[in-house]
């Protein structure tokens, strides 16, 4: 780990971080920065929050420093399942410019019994990704 505050890390590899900086960041108003990193190593997204971490690399980069995941990336569809939970605000602007970006979403925003607005859809890299907002 990189510093005391992070308990858990997770990395997801990305066909194009600029993409997903644009999904996550733009689109779903999420608090990914990238990432200052040293010379040499490499680009990289980062969402941080309460002890938990969410790092986002190209998947270039990944197989170019790990040469022995190639086979597994190319038998396995990314984020298999792995859901992404994030809680979020003006779900339904998010929930239009999904569509207007026409991504895949797998269950369109309903108000669930339990008092929360839900939608869940694909990332640009196929990981499921379910977004909530407390009803009001």
């Amino acid at each position: 780990m990189r510093n005391d505050d992070v308990k858990v890390a997770i990395q997801l590899t990305v066909a194009d971080i600029g993409v997903t900086e644009a999904f996550y960041g733009g689109i779903l108003d999420l608090p990914v920065k990238r990432a200052f990193t040293m010379r040499g190593a490499p680009e990289h997204l980062v969402m941080k929050h309460e002890g938990l971490e969410l790092i986002f690399v190209e998947e270039n980069t990944a197989l170019r420093l790990h040469p022995e995941l190639e086979e597994r990336y190319s038998e396995y569809p990314k984020g298999v399942g792995m859901i992404l939970h994030f809680r979020v605000e003006e779900i339904e602007d998010i929930a239009d410019a999904l569509e207007d970006e026409g991504i895949e979403i797998l269950y369109p925003l309903e108000a669930k019994p339990y008092g929360m607005k839900e939608l869940w859809c694909f990332d640009p890299d196929g990981y499921m990704v379910a977004l909530e907002e407390p009803s009001s």
